[in-house]
């Protein structure tokens, strides 16, 4: 069974999504800094796929399976810092 986002919003920090198996996932908006710098117009012009949601003039692309994994934006990856 393939688990797909069937609606999204936003409130002030979140990123919201229902999917199909009927529950509702959220992530801060601070995860994904391309969505947090948009205006809430860019937030609105997405598209659903069977796998995620994607902004075309954001260039943002977010998967259901990263969601449900807890992973943000991993364009930049986090460096292993010396301790």
């Amino acid at each position: 069974m393939t688990i797909s986002p069937e609606k999204v919003w936003f409130d002030e920090d979140n990123l919201w999504v229902l999917l199909s198996d009927g529950r509702t996932i959220g992530a801060p908006l601070a995860w994904f800094p391309r969505l947090l710098r948009a205006s809430k117009e860019e937030l609105q012009e997405f598209e659903l796929s069977v796998h995620g949601i994607h902004w075309d003039n954001l260039d943002e692309d977010i998967s259901v399976k990263g969601l449900l994994s807890g992973r943000g934006d991993q364009t930049h990856p986090k460096r292993n810092r010396a301790a």
